[in-house]
């Protein structure tokens, strides 16, 4: 928990510490000072997110190889009741064809189970990787491990989820039947009340997909900002204070018992961003 500047360490603050451990490692090499900068692209977010997903695809792959007719061993039972539960969800919330929509749904939830799962590894994690880098005259600069608590990353999923409802709207309703509801409801087919139609089902499909992401990313980094908390606990002897039982118990028990609280919080976001992602979707199917 230490800068250096002109090869000496510095101890940093516990505000420094939480903000440097925030902070993503990016194309700027730096913090972003504006709030909206499409011009600049989080390395990390981008890195962990894709290799996450490849994870999953052959996760799932190698589960559809390996599925037998005889009697399932814990691997395929595990992943049969996964999918389904998704199918079960699907068929009660989407009436209409499925073919493509429970296999995202699955995708969805394991993918963002592994996201927020990598909010397990310990917080101070990337000191360690620089210690042995340093053997290689490397650095890593920052380096924020789970995109979910990247707002970037999280509504750049519900965006996603918000492309797939359009589309859908379109494949279900035509052309002609997806305008016609966007100028019709919820106030009525009247010409003189399309204008209010249409605006209030913008703002409809955008709060969907903003409140979407941002459930997601709140949650998540208020539980990444609980870890570090707790790290502060652990350390707290480098902040001037000697108290190294009570840092074992900050560090240690805390820490261990807010993992072990946390895996139930992991697993129920990735379930209401799936289940939200189906009725979304579901809603694009019926006609109004």
């Amino acid at each position: 928990m230490a800068t250096e500047a002109a090869g000496v360490a510095k101890p940093l603050t516990p505000t420094e510490y939480i903000a440097e451990h925030l902070q993503n490692l990016n194309t700027l090499g730096g913090k972003q000072e504006s709030i909206v900068d499409f011009t600049v692209v989080n390395l990390d977010t981008v890195f962990w997110s894709l290799m996450m997903g490849l994870i999953v695809v052959g996760f799932l792959l190698l589960a559809a190889r390996r599925v037998t007719a005889g009697v399932p061993g814990r691997f395929q039972a595990l992943i049969e009741m996964l999918v389904e539960m998704v199918e079960t969800q699907s068929k009660s919330i989407v009436h209409g064809d499925r073919t493509f929509i429970a296999p995202l749904a699955l995708f969805v939830f394991c993918w963002i189970v592994l996201l927020n799962t990598l909010d397990l590894v310990p917080v101070d994690w990337v000191h360690g990787v620089n210690g042995f880098l340093g053997l290689f005259h490397m650095h890593v600069p920052h380096h924020k491990l789970v995109p979910t608590t990247d707002l970037n990353g999280t509504l750049g999923l519900s965006m996603s989820v918000l492309v797939l409802m359009i589309f859908y709207s379109f494949k279900a309703k035509g052309a002609g039947g997806f305008v016609h509801e966007l100028l019709s409801a919820p106030f009525g087919a009247k010409w003189y009340l399309a204008p209010f139609n249409l605006v209030l089902n913008i703002i409809e499909f955008i709060a969907k997909a903003v409140s979407l992401g941002m459930r997601l990313f709140g949650n998540m980094y208020a539980g990444e900002l609980v870890f570090l908390l707790i790290a502060l606990l652990g350390g707290i002897w480098h902040f001037g204070v000697d108290l190294s039982f009570l840092g074992f118990v900050g560090h240690v028990i805390a820490g261990s018992a807010w993992a072990i609280f946390h895996i139930l919080v992991i697993l129920l976001q990735a379930f209401i961003f799936m289940m939200l992602t189906l009725v979304y979707i579901g809603q694009a199917h019926s006609h109004h």
